[in-house]
């Protein structure tokens, strides 16, 4: 079952127009972005559960349907952005699953992932937050840190570690950072 649900999510993602070059190859920017996830939520966990497997992988399905240009280019436009992804993403993975005709505690489970309901109280919540930041210390953050401001990149930094779990930051010390990020690293941590 999880097989199908990952290769419906990847095809949906296989059809971003936007494209990312990773190793020399051009991909769908979400199609390697939910391979990515994946690939990081098992190095989090050999054994994570269903529902963790499917919000790991649809965590961006389909994200460029609703684009961040679409939105007041401030904070506010920002979180409302954020929001409307959060509850397209939830209602997307809930009617792929529906079809595939799991029980629905596993759809409830997947849509409360991605939208980040309980994040305080619930610990897959956590670990699929650290597993989000993890990806993007990992894959982003030295294009971030290139693209702004040394005073931002610090903010930033300082807002991904509080969201993070303390295996989140254990793993993130052991990520192979470039110099110049790695004591912009350090500076956000001090």
């Amino acid at each position: 079952m999880i097989d199908q649900i990952v290769a419906q999510i990847d095809d949906l993602n296989s059809q971003d127009p936007n494209k990312e070059v990773w190793d020399g190859n051009e991909y769908p920017k979400e199609l390697i972005y939910g391979k990515r996830m994946t690939e990081m939520l098992f190095e989090y966990d050999e054994t994570p559960s269903v529902a963790m497997q499917v919000a790991a992988r649809g965590q961006h399905v389909m994200r460029w349907s609703i684009p961040r240009s679409d939105y007041p280019m401030d904070r506010k436009g920002y979180l409302k952005w954020r929001t409307d992804l959060k509850v397209f993403h939830g209602k997307l993975l809930s009617e792929l699953l529906e079809k595939e005709g799991v029980d629905q505690e596993l759809i409830e489970k997947v849509n409360d992932l991605v939208t980040k309901k309980r994040l305080k109280n619930d610990l897959e919540t956590q670990q699929l937050e650290d597993v989000i930041c993890l990806v993007f210390l990992k894959f982003y953050f030295t294009d971030f840190a290139a693209e702004h401001e040394e005073e931002k990149v610090i903010s930033i930094v300082q807002k991904t570690w509080a969201k993070m779990t303390h295996q989140g930051h254990e793993m993130a010390f052991k990520l192979d950072f470039k110099e110049s990020d790695r004591s912009i690293i350090k500076k956000a941590l001090q």
